[in-house]
Parts: structure tokens; sequence; C-alpha cells
């Protein structure tokens, strides 16, 4: 995916409704509000949260802030396994909508798999209901590996939508994408910016290239692979600045340079449980 993308770029997920391709991250920002506002006033329309980020209500305040429709922002957030559990997963839908202060949330993500394969299923059951119910309008997972993947479809279950995984040039989890790729998942990328290790002299060496900084070669590099990353700033210029991605193209030469950094689960720069019991 490369050459027309643009920060109105958005796909459509199984469930019908339209992702943006460019999401923004507010994992550990204890006051996101500026970086949201940053975001949106420059054409974000896409910020991905969660429970355990405690600033649900801090997105929810800055998009009414923000002056754009509700309609118009595509808000995720996640459970974490402690809360896993049919009416346990029902009630944390519930206290998300009242932290964000909105009537649906568009995505709905289990955070990890860790709490086990009874205890998934269920939770995936209770989202499943949670969007038939139009409290959440797409339902999907993250951190989950093949295995946690088959076992819904192996229960008869709905496919996720969604797969949120660390993908990265240095990990970038090919077994599970190419599954989720197969089988109609869409991949969202966390981490994209490897926590600022921009020191690598292949990322440099392209960056120069095209006068752009490590972290604008690391965002296009995903966007062109068709992911969905979800770049993570608190400083309102940087979150501007990692969006200025649309105005140069990486070259098939330069990708495979990058490509070819991988190290697999050893290049993780997060806890990406994917390989949990």
């Amino acid at each position: 995916m490369s050459g027309t993308l643009n920060l109105d770029t958005a796909v459509t997920l199984p469930s019908g409704h339209t992702m943006p391709l460019l999401g923004l991250g507010v994992y550990q920002n204890d006051d996101c509000v500026p970086a949201c506002l940053a975001a949106l006033k420059h054409g974000y329309r896409h910020i991905d949260s969660a429970r355990m980020y405690r600033n649900e209500a801090q997105v929810g305040q800055a998009v009414r802030e923000s002056g754009v429709p509700r309609a118009e922002v595509f808000v995720t957030t996640k459970i974490y396994d402690p809360d896993h559990g049919y009416e346990s997963t029902l009630k944390a839908v519930d206290e998300s909508l009242q932290s964000f202060g909105f009537d649906y949330i568009d995505l709905y993500l289990i955070h990890s798999p860790l709490s086990g394969k009874e205890r998934r299923l269920e939770t995936w059951r209770a989202l499943l209901d949670a969007q038939k119910a139009g409290k959440v309008r797409t339902a999907g997972v993250s951190n989950y590996g093949i295995k946690h993947l088959k076992e819904i479809r192996d229960a008869g279950l709905e496919t996720p939508a969604v797969n949120q995984i660390e993908v990265q040039p240095f990990c970038q989890q090919g077994p599970i994408v190419e599954y989720c790729r197969k089988n109609g998942i869409f991949v969202q990328a966390y981490c994209p910016l490897v926590r600022g290790r921009f020191d690598d002299p292949v990322l440099q060496e392209v960056a120069r290239k095209y006068n752009k900084d490590g972290a604008q070669v690391l965002v296009r590099w995903s966007l062109q692979h068709g992911y969905n990353p979800l770049p993570k700033s608190s400083r309102p210029d940087r979150v501007v600045s990692n969006a200025a991605v649309y105005d140069f193209d990486i070259s098939g030469e330069d990708m495979a340079k990058v490509d070819a950094l991988d190290k697999g689960a050893a290049g993780a720069t997060s806890w990406n449980p994917v390989d949990a019991e």
C-alpha cells in the first residue's frame, strides 16, 4: 500500500465500519488531552486507548473539546485480562462508555490472551454481544498468536475484525501477520516507533535519503505494508510530525533494506505475549 496514502486513508472492517489507517496511541500518557487535541486539529481521526491506560475519560474530553463530530473520530479501547469473563466484560464495556462519555465505542479489543482459553472465549462472546447491542461497533483482539485466533474459530465464533500486535521492522511477527491476512483479520501495529530506537544505521540511511526523521520512516514503512500504525507521543509537536509521512514514498529497494532488520521475537520492545497459554 503506497502512493495514494493520505491522512484520510481508511480501511473497511468486516463489521462494515471504516477505520482510519493512522492512529494516535495514548499508552502511558497520564495527561493525553493536549496530544489528542493536537492530533484531531491536525487531521488524525483515530485514537487508541485502553482501560489499563486510565485515560478513557481524557480521550472523551478531548474529542468533545476538539469540535470534531463524534461520528468522525474512531476510538479504540481494550479490556485487560483481570477483567476477563462474560459478565465482567459486559460491565467493563458499560464502564468504558461512561468514562468516555460516549454512546458507543468504535473498536473494543481483548487486550491480551493472558487469562487462559476459557476466560478468553467468555470475554469474546461478551464483546460480540455488546456489538449486537450497539454498544461496540467492532470487536477485536490484541496480542493474539495464531493458536488464540484458531481457538475462536474452533469454538464456532465470529472471527475478530482486528488483531493489534507489536509490528515494527525489528519485530515483524510474520507468521501471525500472514495468518491474519489469510483470514480477513486486519493488523494494527503498536510500538511502530520502536520506542525511539532510531539509531539503527539502516533507518538513519533511509531517513537521510528522504530528508525525514526516523519516526517518519517507521510510520511510512508501516503504512506501506498496509498496517494501521499507532504512534504514541505526549508532545503535540511530535504528534504532528509523526503524521508528516504523506509527501514521500519509500522505494521497494529501501523497504527491503528495512524489512531485513527483522529479529523475530527478540526484536520486540514491549511485552508481546503472543505465545501465552
